[in-house]
């Protein structure tokens, strides 16, 4: 991966993240986390909820649609209806 990564000229690397062995619990991965509830917003979107395009650039545009709508969401909030800031949890503070 990284070879291709590097044939690619790419900005960024790939790297998956996983749960210790000999964890039990469920404890949520910081970087894993964000990625889930950016997944979770966007399939709140009833177009992405099913994949019926026949070419992918019409999935991406959809994508690229829903990613601009929350951006809007976020620069314009709705007065009426304030939605709850995002924050990240504390380090010292257990999750599950």
């Amino acid at each position: 991966m990284d070879r291709w990564l590097g044939q690619q000229r790419a900005s960024y690397r790939i790297e998956v993240s996983s749960k210790p062995a000999e964890q039990k619990r469920f404890v949520p991965l910081k970087l894993r986390w964000v990625v889930e509830r950016t997944f979770a917003w966007l399939g709140r979107y009833r177009r992405l909820s099913r994949d019926d395009e026949y070419e992918t650039v019409q999935s991406e545009t959809w994508m690229q649609s829903s990613a601009i709508q929350l951006m809007l969401r976020r620069l314009r909030p709705n007065q009426e209806n304030p939605q709850p800031q995002f924050k990240y949890p504390k380090g010292d503070k257990k999750i599950a």
